[in-house]
């Protein structure tokens, strides 16, 4: 894989342009970079990576080694790969976007801490497969995903403002403790700043918040659930002032893996919705090492983190909102208008 570098993202640009014009051309920013990826490729190679909208592939997401569709990066010409790129990098913030290719990278060290071992998946930063569902459009409903180990990454667009859930990030190694990468903690800010909220909690907040002194293996909203957990644990209402920024700070630091006008506009949501309702809940140990869980959720929204496996040096992180997921509500009324007319 080419280094990531090489690679002038259209965030890098997008700060030359007001909020208030990229707004309108996010979506067409993403189908441009479609379309650019899309034209370097082979007959061969646009059949692999090119489905339906309504193809039933296009929700089955998941973040486990396993066979998928789509086209590959081990797959591409270098050329291709920089188009690949420019077109995950159409979807994510300079964040999500280094957060994705640090994911990719480690399955390099997982590759290396696993030499020997029977019965381990093949591990390779280039299997990472993606996938255009439609006709890439600045008005008519087409999606995207970036699929691999540890990385499902889902775009619905249709002229209103891009879907981008379910996005899901896990590391493993969560930290990297030997060679050149030492320290590297790609999810660290998701695992610090649930740590530190849960931390602040006094002994009434505490009692709602922590649901069990033992965490659950992975996340609940796994790709096998289509509606998702009830909200519990301690309501945001009931949080200091400081402790509600912390909140607020988790939430957005999932947003914010993606450009600055998603970020806010699925903010102003989650509050229009009533972000005082919203719920914490923590599961497992509260130190550094100790398996635990966390999830902030509301009417529709939620967050989830996990932290498990391998010693609780194995985190899983996801977004998803059951009214955005796969872009259920831009479709609706995109086919309610249609229908109409």
């Amino acid at each position: 894989m080419k280094p990531a570098h090489l690679l002038v993202p259209a965030f890098a640009l997008s700060i030359l342009v007001p909020a208030t014009v990229r707004a309108h051309t996010l979506e067409a920013d993403m189908a441009a970079a479609a379309r650019g990826f899309l034209s370097t490729l082979s007959p061969e190679q646009t059949a692999k990576a090119s489905f339906k909208f309504e193809d039933a592939e296009r929700k089955n997401w998941h973040f486990i080694p396993r066979p998928r569709l789509g086209l590959t990066l081990k797959e591409m010409q270098p050329e291709q790969r920089l188009m690949a790129q420019a077109l995950l990098a159409s979807g994510l913030s300079s964040r999500g976007y280094g957060k994705a290719l640090g994911v990719m990278s480690l399955d390099a060290i997982l590759a290396e801490l696993e030499k020997g071992q029977p019965n381990k998946p093949v591990r390779d930063p280039e299997m990472y497969f993606f996938s255009i569902f439609g006709t890439p459009s600045d008005t008519q409903p087409w999606g995207w995903r970036l699929e691999g180990h540890h990385l499902a990454l889902n775009f619905t667009c249709s002229g209103k403002g891009p879907a981008s859930t379910p996005a899901f990030y896990g590391t493993n190694p969560g930290e990297v403790k030997q060679g050149p990468r030492a320290g590297l903690r790609l999810l660290a800010r998701e695992e610090d700043l649930g740590r530190k909220l849960v931390q602040s909690l006094n002994a009434e907040q505490r009692q709602q918040a922590v649901l069990s002194a033992e965490a659950p293996k992975d996340i609940l909203n796994d790709p096998k659930r289509e509606d998702l957990t009830p909200a519990e644990g301690v309501p945001v209402s009931s949080l200091t002032a400081d402790q509600k920024k912390l909140a607020e700070h988790i939430v957005r630091e999932y947003l914010g893996n993606h450009p600055a006008e998603v970020e806010a506009a699925e903010w102003n949501r989650i509050q229009a919705e009533g972000w005082e309702s919203a719920r914490f809940a923590w599961m497992g140990g509260t130190e550094p090492g100790v398996g635990h869980y966390y999830r902030l959720q509301g009417k529709n929204f939620v967050v989830e983190y996990d932290n498990t496996q391998n010693g609780a040096n194995h985190p899983h992180a996801v977004w998803r909102d059951r009214s955005r997921d796969f872009g259920a509500d831009l479709l609706k009324e995109h086919y309610a208008k249609s229908h109409t007319k």
